[in-house]
């Protein structure tokens, strides 16, 4: 399977509305893992200095996961977001040179506005593996 062509097949799926949405409304499903990783990926793509190629990954990557149609159904118990984190830990680890302080206290600030309550230790073990 030809990653570049998966990716770019999603772009196509994403919009702020969407990525929000899904974010604000399944917290639980989610996990705080795969939410504090989509919110990097959100604001990396958001700097100025995320090479367009960097970006391209990362809206492809944040599309698959708002995306109705992926490889396993995320309706599927306990497994339905398994293959998203996996996509969405795939397009961290290629882009995680733009990930910098200023994306991390967006992702955090942005997360702790929805959630109050937030775990801050998942944030750290994700920050520790950048």
């Amino acid at each position: 399977m030809d990653i570049k062509k998966l990716l770019q097949s999603y772009k196509q799926f994403f919009s702020k509305e969407k990525l929000f949405t899904l974010l604000q409304t399944k917290p639980g499903k989610l996990g705080s893992k795969l939410l504090y990783t989509t919110m990097l990926l959100y604001f990396a793509f958001r700097r100025n200095e995320t090479p367009s190629w960097a970006k391209n990954i990362i809206i492809g990557t944040l599309g698959y996961l708002v995306s109705p149609i992926d490889l396993i159904p995320d309706l599927t118990p306990v497994l339905g977001y398994t293959d998203d984190l996996g996509m969405l830990s795939f397009g961290l680890v290629t882009i995680a040179s733009f990930i910098n302080k200023d994306v991390r206290e967006k992702a955090s600030a942005k997360i702790t506005g929805w959630f109050p309550n937030w775990d801050t230790e998942v944030m750290e073990e994700v920050d520790s593996v950048l």
